[in-house]
């Protein structure tokens, strides 16, 4: 669809230990509801986790981050989630949680190029 669309997105954070409320950006999520565009991109920069100081169950954390990736894309073998429409799964995906896996409230713009902003947005805030 040619012109600009609305988006929102989601910075995926990594919260090592809750009580100290530092957080590694981890990923990001990309949703335009009008062309039902949605995309996770994660890295897990295990170096800089490291220099939190802290114990990390680093294969349940890639897991996740993992599960994030499935359901945006409505891998099925994801669960009942994963089969809501994009809409559905980015609002589930972006729920508020108290866990060491979070997301920031979401945002918003326009872009031409969704997947153009998505890695824009991937460079600038997660690497």
């Amino acid at each position: 669809m040619p012109g600009k669309h609305l988006y929102e997105y989601a910075v995926i954070r990594v919260f090592p230990v809750l009580e100290r409320e530092e957080f590694l950006n981890v990923g990001i999520i990309v949703f335009s509801k009008r062309t039902g565009y949605i995309s996770v991109r994660t890295v897990l920069d295990e170096s800089r986790l490291r220099a939190f100081r802290c114990e990390v169950d680093l294969e349940q954390l890639t897991q996740n981050l993992d599960s994030f990736q499935r359901i945006a894309r409505g891998d099925l073998s994801a669960g009942p989630i994963a089969q809501l429409e994009p809409a559905g799964r980015f609002r589930w995906l972006t729920a508020v949680r108290s866990t060491a896996l979070q997301t920031s409230r979401p945002h918003t713009g326009l872009s031409e190029d969704l997947e153009a902003t998505t890695e824009r947005l991937f460079q600038e805030l997660v690497l």
